[in-house]
């Protein structure tokens, strides 16, 4: 009893002096260990969940049709991206032979909206590309093989060109020449240019009529190209008063060779516009480059009928704009230039004849318009 008493006292205490049973302690410690189990757990499964969620990747909503791709001839493409860090862009590539960036190397990446979608203009390819990389990638121009994850690329995915129907075009005849219809957009006019085959057509006598449209919200203009190539000879448009024109629409009157990068193109212009500028000269004679200052040449071209004619000679290029629907005449003569340096040789190049906005800072439309190509004619 003794022994019994010895132990039983000091329990009595510890309950007389407000202190816990020692089971009670041992259960409150598990609940604490059990607790902040129960909280590394959770701990552990969100660090799990973060990282699940922290690897971006891209989805393709829309590709284009695959095609081998041509320098003038563009689409849509359109995906989302999972999980992109702010900062964060797509690169686009198609595939002709290489990748080539889209849409083009001075407008190489595509903005992800903050929705989590993309989209933008890109040339025909076999097939398609979109890259999610980092701020400050600089995106190679052409590649053979595309550019793996890493050094600034977080996610790549590719898509093959979507099977189709051919192309059809709406053809139309003027002057005695077949001529295509631009039913695909463009980056001719300083970014995307959408162009509708309905925006051209011939009248009762025979004249091209080119419009821009207001098309849900956006301006689409009028394209059309001759479906055979000319070469050297003489070229002259007549063209019905332009002057109504705003100082952000252009009608460009020139010739194209979508393989002739070689030759820029093969491409040699009479175009009719500010540029956006109202207080700028509103035509010019171009061999391309545009850039070089001496392959430029800036005009103010008056109200009324204008005949724009080009002869196109072995090294040498000469144009002139006369008032009237006439030929030369010297005393309605408004401008005149012979170019002789970039002068191209003939190719695969064809005429074209279009109408279309303008696309800067300083471009803007108030009013859809039409302008009216009387007569084309050639002399070989």
């Amino acid at each position: 009893m003794r022994d019994g008493y010895r132990y039983s006292v000091p329990f009595q205490a510890a309950e007389e002096r407000g202190a816990e049973p020692r089971q009670f302690r041992t259960s409150r410690a598990f609940l604490r260990l059990r607790a902040v189990l129960v909280i590394l757990c959770f701990l552990l499964c969100g660090c799990r969940r973060w990282q699940l969620r922290s690897e971006p990747s891209i989805e393709f909503t829309r590709v284009p049709p695959g095609r081998e791709g041509g320098p003038d001839k563009l689409d849509t493409i359109e995906g989302r991206v999972v999980d992109a860090r702010p900062g964060q862009q797509i690169v686009l590539y198609a595939r002709s032979g290489r990748w080539w960036v889209q849409p083009l190397v001075e407008k190489s990446f595509t903005k992800i909206q903050p929705d989590s979608k993309w989209s933008n203009a890109t040339h025909f390819g076999t097939e398609y590309a979109a890259l999610l990389v980092e701020p400050g990638y600089r995106p190679p121009p052409i590649v053979d093989l595309l550019p793996a994850k890493g050094e600034g690329v977080v996610a790549v995915a590719t898509a093959k060109g979507l099977p189709g129907p051919p192309e059809v075009s709406k053809i139309i005849h003027f002057s005695g020449y077949e001529w295509k219809a631009r039913a695909v957009a463009s980056t001719r006019g300083g970014g995307v240019t959408y162009f509708d085959p309905a925006n051209a057509w011939t009248d009762e006598g025979g004249a091209l009529h080119l419009r821009i449209t207001n098309n849900s919200g956006d301006w689409t203009g009028a394209e059309v190209s001759l479906t055979h190539s000319l070469g050297y000879g003489s070229y002259r448009f007549i063209v019905r008063d332009a002057s109504h024109l705003e100082p952000a629409e252009v009608v460009g009157m020139y010739t194209w060779d979508d393989l002739g990068a070689d030759q820029n193109h093969r491409e040699f212009d009479v175009e009719i516009s500010r540029w956006g500028d109202a207080l700028s000269k509103n035509a010019q004679f171009a061999v391309q480059p545009y850039y070089v200052p001496t392959n430029v040449v800036r005009f103010m071209a008056p109200s009324g009928t204008l005949t724009h004619s080009v002869q196109w000679e072995p090294g040498k290029l000469s144009f002139q704009t006369v008032r009237g629907p006439a030929a030369s005449n010297r005393s309605r003569v408004v401008a005149e230039h012979v170019f002789t340096s970039g002068v191209p040789s003939p190719g695969n190049e064809s005429v074209h004849l279009d109408l279309y906005l303008f696309r800067n800072d300083l471009s803007t439309l108030h009013h859809e318009t039409e302008v009216v190509i009387e007569k084309f004619e050639y002399l070989p």
